[in-house]
């Protein structure tokens, strides 16, 4: 049997909202499991193509099989101990990696996907989308890239249990994403946060998160004032300042730009920005927000069947 799984990329944050607002991209990871009826080699058992293909782990030690195997024993023991050494994975990776984009939430929400999916062919019951957003939670943390993954379109998170609301993106149908060529580790960027800001900073920043969620749903004349964030950008400044420039520059022009995430990635809530105020090395991708989060295709290996959700 074959499992295939899509999961789109996300931004965090948006600008004001630090760890609750995520917004699922059009850009894909595709992630085929297959169910052999044989020992798979441990050693081999993964395939990997498009990002970061040369580095990765083809054994089981490669974040999704890791993810996979903890969630079948944690939630379907059994499965665990029949099918875990008779499963191979390929990759096929879009999502660029540790540019502020998701990727990681990506592999994590498609990896317990999967293992939900393997339970269920073995008998036991699916994972709930819910249950997964709090598997995915626990293991990454914060719920901001997990919730748009899971359920697609613009989500506002909470953690502790993970939850999540979806918002209608009335006003923006499209974004552009601005890709550097250089990469920013994730804690590294978490930590030049400060551990407090002044309560007058904090305000002005809830005001102008809930004035985003106004801008995406009525209002698309006030993003650019309701993305000029508080909590993180400019803390961050010095570890990405090529993206910081080019947001500045972007927002000059009147454009709504904000680091995607951790960054270093711009994302801007356009369909087009001008090609004169991009850096060559940076590159452009113009993208709908994606509405339905992972998608699954099931795949009968012998009737050659399908089952799409």
């Amino acid at each position: 049997m074959r499992i295939q799984i899509e999961v789109p990329a996300t931004s965090a944050n948006l600008g004001p909202g630090y760890d609750a607002f995520g917004l699922a991209l059009g850009i894909f990871d595709t992630l085929t499991l297959t169910i052999h009826d044989e020992l798979v080699d441990p050693s081999t058992c993964v395939k990997v193509t498009g990002e970061s293909a040369t580095t990765l782990p083809t054994d089981r030690s490669h974040l999704i099989m890791r993810v996979i195997g903890d969630v079948l024993r944690a939630e379907y023991p059994d499965a665990a101990a029949d099918l875990g050494a008779r499963l191979s994975l390929d990759c096929v990776n879009r999502i660029p990696h540790s540019r502020g984009l998701g990727s990681s939430a990506a592999a994590i929400v498609g990896a317990i996907a999967l293992a939900g999916e393997i339970g269920a062919h073995a008998g036991g019951e699916k994972l709930s989308r819910q249950r997964v957003l709090e598997l995915a939670s626990d293991l990454e943390g914060h719920p901001d890239n997990a919730a748009p993954a899971v359920f697609g379109g613009l989500t506002i998170a909470l953690p502790d249990p993970a939850r999540s609301w979806q918002i209608p993106a009335n006003t923006v149908a499209e974004v552009t994403v601005l890709v550097p060529d250089v990469r920013l580790d994730t804690d590294i960027a978490r930590s030049l946060i400060p551990v407090s800001v002044e309560h007058a900073v904090a305000a002005e920043n809830s005001a102008r998160a809930a004035l985003l969620m106004h801008g995406f749903v009525t209002d698309a004349s006030v993003l650019l004032e309701a993305t000029d964030d508080r909590l993180h950008q400019e803390f961050r400044r010095d570890a990405y300042p090529q993206s910081m420039a080019l947001v500045d520059a972007l927002r000059a022009d009147g454009l709504p730009a904000v680091i995607s995430g951790a960054g270093p990635t711009v994302l801007v809530l356009a369909d087009s920005v001008p090609q004169t105020l991009v850096p060559a090395a940076v590159t452009f991708i113009q993208t709908s927000i994606d509405l339905g989060g992972y998608r699954v295709e099931k795949k009968n290996q012998a009737s050659d069947s399908h089952d799409r959700r």
